[in-house]
């Protein structure tokens, strides 16, 4: 389990050391994350074979205290995960900023040091809520299974108000995906981030409904189709959404979802577009951390 940040530290040191390493373990990532499986659960879906891969896992020890840093490129795309001490977590963004365009999911207490590094597109405070077999309550209507083949209109729909959308057939064939028709036409759907039947989570996501259709409870009929598919093999289901949305929150809680905690969810670009100071704190991390076979951050 990652160790609580909140843990006293030895302030009469005037540096702190932090080793750096990369996990390449899923079991022993899974049991660090252990006691974070609803907010971790993207990352926690990234320990699928198909997945990992295509990931890269950073901790960084010190001072009492620890932090994981995931850069992530399967399923959707670019992403990065932060848990754990924030200090902690700055270590290894000194060092292993990741791609130069990501998506970001942190804490709160992780904002002032993700920013040393990147810019954020948006700033708003995010709700996860999660449902278990046991509490979840399905929605009455009749929602579709959506296949690779509907991906037209699919991309047709998505586009409505936020522009152009670059939804594949593998997409939504390798997702879980329902859908709301109207008149023979696709209103309202949705999707998931990430569905891992081996880790036991799956992230419900990309909850969108027609403009001319909204207020009349078919994103409730999707995401219920869409929860209700997927708690058939993953026993934690989470979402994300707005904490100002309340009408959203007041959809998902009559569900059975509930509030787990809060965090920030953004596109990112790196600062530092060539990675050259990051590189030159690794050669320096690396020769300090030489006998140990890791990289070691003072700060």
């Amino acid at each position: 389990m990652i160790a609580d940040s909140s843990l006293p530290r030895d302030r009469s040191a005037t540096h702190c050391r932090y080793a750096v390493e990369r996990l390449a373990d899923p079991a022993t990532i899974r049991q660090l994350l252990a006691g974070e499986r609803a907010y971790g659960a993207y990352a926690l879906g990234q320990l699928s074979p198909e997945l990992f891969a295509a990931s890269q896992w950073w901790l960084a020890q010190g001072d009492g205290t620890q932090a994981i840093v995931v850069h992530s490129h399967g399923g959707l795309g670019r992403a990065m995960f932060i848990v754990g001490d924030a200090e902690a977590a700055e270590a290894v963004l000194a060092l292993h900023p990741g791609p130069r365009f990501s998506f970001a999911s942190f804490r709160m207490e992780h904002k002032p040091i993700v920013r040393r590094h990147f810019h954020l597109i948006r700033d708003q405070l995010m709700l996860r809520m999660a449902v278990t077999g046991d509490r979840f309550r399905p929605a009455q209507g009749e929602a579709i299974r959506l296949r690779g083949r509907d991906v037209n209109r699919i991309n047709r729909l998505y586009s409505r108000e936020d522009g152009s959308t670059s939804y594949t057939s593998r997409h939504i064939e390798e997702g879980v995906y329902y859908g709301v028709l109207a008149q023979g036409k696709l209103v309202s759907i949705a999707g998931t981030h990430v569905a891992s039947p081996a880790e036991g989570v799956a992230v419900v996501g990309n909850v969108f409904t027609h403009p001319n259709y909204r207020g009349s409870g078919l994103a409730t009929i999707a995401t219920s189709a869409v929860t209700d598919h997927l708690l058939e093999e993953c026993p934690l289901v989470v979402l994300t959404v707005e904490t100002t949305n309340r009408e959203a929150v007041h959809l998902y809680d009559r569900l059975g979802y509930q509030p787990e905690c809060t965090l920030i969810e953004t596109p990112v670009i790196r600062k530092e577009p060539l990675g050259l100071m990051s590189w030159g704190r690794r050669l320096i991390a690396s020769w300090r951390g030489r006998s140990q076979r890791r990289e070691v951050v003072v700060r």
